[in-house]
């Protein structure tokens, strides 16, 4: 079996889908929307290619190793919970992409919103079937990410923006304190993999750092299934279009939370905190948002309540985590996405049809929308609990679970609590169906007077799911049983558990008689309500006050906002000399604070005296750091000095034999004081005295007392024997490296990934200062106010030199960088000498004809070399997956070419190539941003202001 397919299932909507759509739509909308629909689909079905291994209880199992020693690997697998979890992730998608192509207006970009729910799609796919803690964290944020731009799709309405970072803050606040959680789950195991942390769940519970794990990932789960005191951030995404409302509320981010705990469930269960904070939040959920779905007058936002409260009841179920109430849930689960996928696309179709969601306004429209309005009473049956319908299966386990699992007078508080949450939800699924199909004349307030049944293939989707909703309630042994019970065996990983057997009769019961009490009080307690218009007298947001979700969390920024303004003032005065000083402080007394009372003094080492050469240098170096200290005010000589002490550091690493050091010393330092001239020279010369006398004494105590302190550890270190890790390089370099050079080893292969995240750096800096440079002007060009900093064209002698050097120059960086795995040399190093190279011709030609002769205007050339360059070091990085091995591992081979003989080949080759090209084009760009007079916004001399 090719259990590659795991990977290709999230890749499939992730990279093709997001493409392909973007890529169909210069054809038609209709082109986009096969597209769209037949990605979603194909993942769909290779899905289902898998079922019948997995409903037999054979997980599949995949795994890339990336960075195994921090116990992160791409892992996946395939059991029968995620598979279910997948299944209603790309099912209802494909349904949701047929319905959004008649919902979408043609005005708006129907590509745009593929794109962005096949983002989601993947990033719920990748949650699903992650077998590794932190991959799925990362899916997780994925998810926060795309449900944010899904929800202000609009961009112009401004309840989008504000329920989208509404929903973006509280989502990622919990997925930032589960992270911690995360983290505290691999201290106690040892490991981030999910089946191997499941299967330790004894000993995890008695550990010290389990409650506080347990709290921070609930911390994430609540916050993301919107339970209370979370729930608030859901109603308000309701701004999203109704497709994406319809796919969050049913199959996809909402259920992440729940997804998570079903995961995690053999790690809580049989904890006593676990067991009552689940249930209680749970309970509490259900309940309040039922109630407050009843007055809702948008009809969206009711059924964002009534999600909200089915929600509760799963995380109740889950609470419980007896296998019969896994069972429940994940039945409940199947159950809630087929009603409520379907209950919103209803929404959908008719505020498409009539112009409004309003229930003030609706009314009386069953004449105009008469097979909508059965789908709805189909659909909103379901969701209340009817008999015959998939939700009355799924409420009766719910109510039949309460009762045996729970005892004392908890238990009859819970059973209080759901058969009034049971009343609540019939009363607004009631409301649902009346108070918009029935209640009132014909659509006599409705905008659209010719409002009619909406295209066949808008409906599809919801005739589809309808007829799920009646053929679960009917036959749920033949349809949904084994899916249930081995969905359950995953969850709880209960190879024993026999299963649970669903029919419609039970016989007479207790929970029966709730389901009763349920269906009769709820259609009494709406038309109660209902008599009279009373329903909408009555607005709960008013009655809440400052109590509502949504003011406390608009209060709460407001105060942070507040806080940050008064931290910022007081801290950010624009004295350079102040940030420096708080700097050094608290670095002083983060390093001081480990050294207190441990009475460290001069080791035991053997001390050797100090030849001749190394006290000149080290004169030298003290003159030079002196004359800084004196001549710092003066910018041009500070940049000379500064280049004096590089040349000293160079000339040390040549002493002591690390000529790799030595190379990239005084090549970094040529660039960089080319860089700081440039810089400086936007700048008076003169730096302004700002510091007092008391203030240049404080400041003289903490420079020598850091000092001092540096040097004291430094002494402690090299007066003390130490292990040494350098034989392990020294030794394992050419055999497991395929070189002889250690440090150029260290660096592509060793320490690969660190050279990987240095090199993005220098690129994000380059493109940084191409930003920041963007309008600036700079004033002044006198000899006091600041230089003539654009090159202009030197004397004809150094132009004839410039000429010669370059081609000499890109030999030397050639010979270099491919002796440099053997040799001092490399791709960093010969990228510098390059780049010197290419700065000789801007100071020997100047700015205009050197861009010219380089092609390289705007400094365009340079932004591709970088992203050239971080293409070719991440692609050799992946290349190493093909093989199995983690990130960026080397390899290397011997090839007999005949006529150079026997040729020595290493892919990290190919990642200093990408090194040596970021290493130019971010060099080369900075030098062209500086002296661009089109940044600056001058070309010769500016008058002063």
């Amino acid at each position: 079996m090719d259990t590659s397919v795991l990977p290709i299932i999230i890749l499939f909507p992730l990279i093709l889908g997001t493409i392909l759509v973007r890529w169909l739509k210069q054809f038609s909308r209709g082109a986009t929307a096969l597209g769209a629909i037949g990605v979603s689909l194909t993942s769909f079905i290779l899905l289902l290619t898998q079922a019948e291994s997995v409903f037999n209880d054979i997980p599949i199992l995949q795994s890339w190793s990336w960075l195994p020693q921090m116990g992160i690997d791409f892992s996946f697998r395939l059991d029968a919970l995620s598979l279910i979890f997948a299944l209603l992730i790309t099912g209802i998608g494909t349904l949701i992409y047929i319905y959004a192509y008649y919902y979408l207006n043609p005005k708006n970009s129907l590509s745009k919103l593929y794109a962005l729910l096949m983002l989601f799609m993947a990033a719920m796919l990748g949650i699903s079937l992650s077998n590794n803690l932190m991959i799925l964290l990362v899916f997780w944020e994925l998810t926060s990410i795309s449900s944010f731009l899904l929800v202000g799709y609009w961009s112009n309405y401004e309840a989008a923006q504000r329920g989208s970072r509404m929903a973006l803050t509280i989502t990622g606040m919990g997925g930032l304190a589960m992270l911690g959680g995360f983290v505290l789950l691999g201290q106690i195991t040892g490991t981030y993999q999910i089946d191997q942390i499941t299967a330790m769940a004894p000993a995890i519970q008695q550990h010290a750092l389990f409650v506080p794990a347990l709290l921070l990932i609930l911390l994430g789960a609540f916050t993301k299934s919107a339970q209370f005191p979370f729930h608030f951030w859901l109603p308000n995404a309701m701004a999203a279009p109704t497709p994406v409302s319809a796919y969050l509320h049913s199959a996809t981010m909402v259920k992440a939370g729940i997804f998570l705990l079903a995961r995690l469930l053999p790690i809580f269960v049989g904890s006593v905190l676990y067991h009552n904070l689940v249930t209680t939040v749970g309970l509490l959920t259900l309940c309040m948002a039922a109630f407050f779905a009843i007055f809702k007058e948008d009809l969206k936002g009711l059924l964002a309540y009534s999600t909200i409260s089915h929600l509760g009841l799963i995380v109740c179920l889950l609470g419980i985590g007896s296998p019969l109430a896994v069972a429940a849930a994940i039945f409940h689960i199947i159950n809630h996405a087929t009603f409520k996928a379907a209950l919103f696309m209803i929404a959908g179709i008719v505020d498409h049809e009539t112009g409004t969601r309003d229930l003030r306004k609706l009314s009386g429209i069953w004449q105009l929308l008469p097979f909508t309005a059965t789908l709805a009473m189909i659909t909103s049956a379901a969701m209340a609990g009817v008999p015959l319908t998939n939700g009355f299966l799924s409420k009766e386990m719910f109510f039949t679970e309460l009762l045996a699992s729970l005892s004392g007078g908890f238990m009859v508080f819970a059973a209080i609590v759901a058969t009034c949450a049971g009343l609540f939800a019939v009363a607004y699924s009631t409301r649902l169906v009346h108070g918009v199909f029935f209640d009132g004349d014909v659509g006599h307030k409705v905008p659209k007077k010719n409002a009619h049944e909406p295209p066949i293939g808008m409906r599809s989707p919801v005739i589809l799911l309808a007829g799920l909703c009646i053929l679960v309630g009917i036959l749920p042994a033949l349809l949904v049983q084994n899916i249930v019970n081995t969905g359950t065996r995953a969850s709880t990983q209960l190879a024993g558990f026999e299963g649970v057997h669903l029919a419609i009769w039970h016989g007479f019961n207790l929970p029966l008689l709730m389901s009763l009490i349920a269906l009769a009080g709820g259609v009494i307690f709406y038309f109660a309500l209902a008599k009279g218009g009373r329903i909408r007298d009555i607005d709960l947001d008013t009655s809440l006050g400052k109590l509502q979700g949504r003011l406390i969390f608009d209060a709460f920024l407001k105060q942070l906002l507040t806080v940050s303004r008064k931290i910022k003032q007081k801290t950010e005065t624009g004295s350079l000399q102040n940030y420096l000083l708080w700097i050094a402080v608290f670095t002083l007394v983060l390093v001081a604070t480990p050294f207190i009372n441990q009475g460290l003094s001069t080791g035991t080492r053997e001390l050797s005296h100090a030849p001749v050469i190394a006290i000149v240098l080290w004169l030298i170096l003290f003159s030079a750091c002196w004359m800084m200290l004196w001549f710092h005010h003066e910018r041009i000589k500070a940049v000379l000095i500064s280049g004096v002490v590089g040349l000293i550091v160079t000339l040390i690493f040549v002493i002591l034999s690390a000529p790799d050091l030595a190379l990239t010393q005084i090549t970094v330092d040529v660039v960089t004081t080319v860089l700081l001239l440039m810089s400086l020279s936007l700048l008076p010369q003169l730096t302004p005295y700002e510091s007092s006398r008391t203030r240049r004494w404080r400041d003289a105590i903490i420079a020598i007392g850091g000092g001092l302190g540096i040097g004291w550890i430094s002494w402690l270190m090299l007066t003390r024997d130490h292990d040494s890790i350098s034989w392990f390089f020294v030794q394992q370099a050419l055999p497991l490296g395929g070189g002889s050079n250690v440090v150029n080893v260290i660096l592509v292969d060793f320490r690969g990934f660190d050279t990987f995240g240095e090199i993005a750096v220098l690129g994000i800096a380059a493109i940084g200062a191409l930003c920041l440079m963007d309008g600036m002007r700079a004033h002044g060009t006198t000899i006091t106010q600041g230089l003539t900093y654009r090159f202009n064209p030197s004397p004809l002698m150094f132009r004839m030199t410039a000429s010669w050097i370059l081609p000499l120059a890109l030999v030397v960086s050639l010979y270099i960088f491919f002796r440099g795995h053997n040799y001092p040399g490399g791709g960093f190093i010969a990228g510098l000498i390059t780049a010197i190279a290419l700065v000789i011709q801007y100071i020997a030609l100047g700015q205009d004809q050197a861009e010219q002769m380089l092609k390289a205007r705007s400094g365009r050339l340079y932004e591709i070399w970088i992203g050239l360059g971080l293409m070719i070091a991440g692609l050799t990085g992946i290349a190493a997956w093909l093989w199995g091995r983690p990130f960026l591992t080397s390899a290397h081979i011997y090839v007999e070419t005949g006529l150079f003989g026997k040729m020595h080949l290493a892919s990290a080759a190919a990642f200093d190539l990408g090194v040596y090209a970021t290493v130019v084009g971010a060099t080369l760009l900075l030098i062209s941003v500086l002296g661009d007079s089109r940044h600056s916004g001058m070309s010769g001399p500016l008058p002063r202001e």
